[in-house]
């Protein structure tokens, strides 16, 4: 079998996810193309020697929708030879994508392949991929009769579960902007016209200012139907809705030898597992015993962990499970304050993980991210 190395990632800053936001004027196909270019551009890479560009996005809708990654593709002025699909694993969409690519090349199923993922939620906000139906069924409704919950939902039954007091979903919060704007984020990041500043990092965030805002997700009959929610997440504690693109260029080391381009990292192992959709965000802790049982790993092998930050309460309790070092967890922020550019977020993690590692001397690292409707992806890279 071959290895599956890592041999660049880049992504765009991220961009307010609402009208005039930094990103807001592209149109998705396009922000993702540009990404793809500058990606084959900056390795000297023939676009033909593509095998297969795989990419992730959550609402394939409107502008996003009939397979947004092969439009890429051809507006990249890719050659047609050069195949696109798009994947849906929610907010791991992109993980899922890279995870695919590397099982290509691992199976010698492809040399060369880019794993992207891309979302404007300033045009397609979370819930537009539904167009006010019911994408579920009565099914679904039958085996779930008190019915699903968002994700914001989720968020509070994981605070009430783990005891995490709206105190420390604060704490966390600011530590996520603090870290985040005193990062050094140069080299990962691509100028699309906006700069190399995330718009979604608030340097001048405080426990204060946090503590003003009010519960997002309370209602009533919520709260008649779960008792134990002392309602703790804030648009504060949360990640914000979020523009941006990112991609990977993933290869055979021996294809990659053969061109002449230095690997960065291999993929060592990755995993995926469902869990309890009403709960639906703790999915990110049986995951990762699972890649550790099958890696061979174990938690204290790692030089950093990307735990997404879709709610502060998520990372929390992942550590609190896993044991793993705190001080080693998003340690140049996360999605609270890097924004969660759903499909692209997946590749996003990974692009930071990859540059952390570089800039510690680190060698493993391991990337988790829950997802919507009860799903979780891990995926363990190395350092070369």
């Amino acid at each position: 079998m071959s290895t599956a190395v890592i041999v660049d990632a880049i992504r765009t800053p991220s961009g307010r996810g609402k009208p005039g936001g930094a990103l807001s004027a592209f149109h998705p196909v396009d922000l993702l193309a540009t990404v793809l270019r500058t990606l084959v551009e900056r390795n000297d890479l023939d676009p033909v020697q593509i095998d297969d560009v795989i990419g992730g996005c959550l609402s394939q809708v409107g502008q996003q929708a009939v397979n947004i990654t092969r439009n890429a593709v051809l507006a990249a002025g890719f050659p047609e030879s050069v195949p696109g699909t798009t994947v849906d694993r929610q907010c791991g969409s992109s993980q899922q994508a890279a995870t695919f690519a590397a099982q290509g090349v691992i199976a010698g199923a492809y040399d060369v392949v880019i794993a992207c993922g891309v979302e404007l939620m300033s045009k397609n906000p979370i819930n537009a991929a539904t167009l006010g139906e019911d994408p579920f069924g009565p099914m679904v409704a039958a085996r779930y009769p008190d019915g699903l919950v968002g994700q914001g939902v989720s968020a509070e039954l994981i605070a009430a579960r783990w005891g995490l007091s709206r105190e420390r979903l604060d704490e966390y919060a600011e530590r996520s902007h603090r870290l985040a704007a005193s990062s050094d984020f140069f080299s990962e990041i691509l100028d699309v016209g906006t700069g190399k500043v995330d718009e979604t990092v608030r340097p001048a965030t405080t426990l204060e200012s946090l503590a003003g805002l009010k519960p997002a997700f309370y209602s009533d009959e919520l709260s008649r139907r779960f008792p134990e929610i002392e309602w703790r997440v804030t648009a504060g504690n949360s990640s914000p809705l979020t523009d941006g693109a990112s991609a990977v260029l993933i290869m055979s080391e021996e294809k990659a030898a053969a061109l002449g381009l230095r690997p960065r990292a291999r993929f060592v192992h990755s995993a995926v597992i469902g869990s309890d959709p009403i709960e639906m965000l703790t999915g990110v802790i049986p995951v990762t015993q699972r890649i550790l049982d099958r890696s061979g790993l174990s938690i204290g092998d790692f030089d950093t962990y990307e735990v997404n930050e879709a709610f502060a309460c998520v990372p929390l309790a992942w550590q609190r499970e896993t044991g793993a070092d705190p001080e080693l967890l998003n340690p140049r922020g996360g999605a609270i304050a890097l924004g969660h550019a759903l499909g692209s977020s997946g590749t996003r993690l990974l692009t930071t993980m990859l540059n952390t590692l570089e800039q510690t001397g680190g060698r493993y690292g391991l990337q988790t991210m829950c997802e919507g409707a009860g799903m979780a992806n891990a995926t363990i890279i190395e350092r070369i």
